[in-house]
């Protein structure tokens, strides 16, 4: 498993260094799995500015070096006094880093999200980030829950998906509601995203 130590991340890195070093100071490590606006711009896919850190899994330590991902509730004691420490230090809000993004890891992930992590290390703190195709299935399932215009569409923009990719999150996406409204959304947006992400900055 190969580490990156640095990443376009803004002053969240700051706060995350400081939650590596706590739980350095307390003897232990963690592995979380971001998406969201960190990841996006840890990968370097957007510079836009984020406040939180959503975690969607847990890295458990596992033979060859690869952390075997789990569910990231309930977050360790350790790291939740680490997190309240850390909002309280840097003045973020109590939810800064908070795992309201898991519930997809009950739903189900995207096809080749855990083979294709990049991680960074933020002292004993290491933060992996899915690729691009996982990436663009999970903003294209978020666009359908927020519209067009939210924060999900517009970075699904900036990511410029090929027809290849947009069409195995597609299909990915299809498989979480079987409902006539939502599988008719899916066609809408992908259709939006070939109409809009050349304007997309």
């Amino acid at each position: 498993m190969v580490e990156k130590t640095t990443g376009s991340l803004g002053p969240l890195a700051e706060a995350l260094r400081a939650l590596g070093a706590l739980l350095e100071a307390g003897g232990t490590s963690e592995y979380l799995v971001v998406v969201g606006g960190v990841a996006m711009n840890l990968r370097g896919f957007t510079t836009r500015a984020t406040t939180d850190v959503d975690v969607i899994a847990r890295g458990k330590p596992a033979p060859g070096g690869t952390p075997m991902l789990v569910t990231p509730e309930p977050m360790p004691a350790a790291l939740e006094a680490a997190v309240r420490r850390v909002a309280r230090d840097f003045r973020l809000a109590d939810n800064w880093l908070n795992t309201v993004v898991a519930k997809q890891w009950h739903a189900g992930m995207p096809p080749g999200l855990a083979e294709d992590l990049e991680w960074y290390r933020f002292g004993a703190l290491h933060v992996g980030v899915p690729g691009r195709e996982a990436m663009i299935a999970l903003k294209l399932f978020a666009a359908l829950d927020c519209g067009p215009r939210s924060v999900h569409m517009q970075d699904l923009l900036r990511l410029r998906p090929t027809d290849k990719e947009l069409a195995g999150a597609a299909e990915w996406v299809r498989t979480h509601d079987m409902g006539e409204i939502f599988q008719m959304q899916i066609p809408e947006a992908v259709n939006y995203v070939h109409e809009h992400q050349d304007r997309a900055s």
